[in-house]
């Protein structure tokens, strides 16, 4: 796989419609480029280097489960082959090939929409506070990495820059309307489901994920990335024991590295050491492999 890395894309003659933390977005009227850069945020901040290959590994990830989830969900995908695109794309195949996905423009929903099949990350330390985790209350006595009975639907605010904050369901019936907020957690939990089970098969236990949906001609469709190390917290099943945080194939081996330093978690962030990133990369190549079964 290509080793280069790509931290930004400058097409001028395309307009800008967002650059996220991790992508970069132009908008193509009723379209967007959506492009996976190599970039890796930790704690809300973006680091100075990047992954080699992750944008890559990210998209096909991500176009992968789209297609499996497909009859579940609905969603934005309409092509990641270059050759599909618009010919105002054509000049750029060279950046674009393997990172970039052509989606339908839907309009966002301002929820992050997280499941959690396992107690971990935020989600421990909500409970370890209050025993619940986004109001919904939980049995006592539970361990770190504890499998729920049943997925947890725990929505998030989907914050613009800084971290988004864990809400109850009430407050999305809020901000969206009881029914467009019921059928997000019907859908989530659904996909979760499908999701886990199947890479519970591959031997990865997809402990938590975050989804994104949006509206496109009056339908709830599912956009941004889906079920990558990013959105995702991947265990192996070998080794797992609760008691304790678990092994990753997912960012949580850049945090625990960050962690163990003296910074501040604020910008700026301290470079990464070659071997940190090239593990990383394995993580993430090991993780692709294993759930489709391919090589990248």
């Amino acid at each position: 796989m290509d080793e280069r890395v790509l931290l930004t894309t400058d097409f001028k003659d395309l307009k800008l419609y967002k650059r996220g933390k991790v992508r970069d977005l132009y908008d193509l009227g009723d379209k967007l480029l959506l492009v996976s850069t190599d970039r890796i945020s930790c704690f809300d901040v973006v680091l100075a280097d990047g992954i080699p290959g992750k944008g890559r590994v990210f998209t096909a990830l991500s176009c992968f489960w789209f297609d499996f989830l497909r009859e579940a969900a609905p969603h934005h995908l309409i092509s990641a082959e270059e050759k599909d695109y618009p010919a105002q794309l054509q000049k750029y195949r060279r950046e674009l090939a393997g990172r970039s996905m052509l989606v339908l423009k839907a309009k966002p929903l301002p929820v992050e929409c997280v499941v959690r099949g396992y107690l971990s990350g935020s989600g421990w330390k909500e409970y370890r506070q209050s025993g619940s985790i986004c109001g919904i209350k939980l049995p006592a006595g539970m361990r770190e990495s504890d499998k729920f009975p049943e997925p947890i639907f725990t929505p998030s605010t989907k914050a613009e820059a800084g971290h988004d904050t864990n809400v109850a369901q009430g407050y999305v019936e809020e901000l969206i309307g009881k029914d467009t907020a019921g059928k997000l957690r019907q859908v989530s939990i659904a996909i979760y489901r499908q999701a886990s089970e199947f890479a519970d098969r591959r031997g990865i236990i997809i402990a938590d994920t975050k989804f994104e949906f949006g509206i496109y001609e009056d339908k709830i469709i599912l956009i941004d990335e889906a079920l990558t190390p990013d959105s995702s917290r991947f265990w192996p099943a070998a080794g797992y024991a609760p008691g304790r945080a678990q092994a990753s194939f997912d960012k949580q081996f850049v945090r625990d590295y960050l962690e163990s330093l003296d910074w501040d978690k604020r910008s700026p962030p301290p470079k990464l050491p070659p071997e940190i990133i090239a593990r990383t990369r394995e993580k993430y190549l090991e993780a692709y492999k294993r759930i489709t079964g391919r090589e990248l």
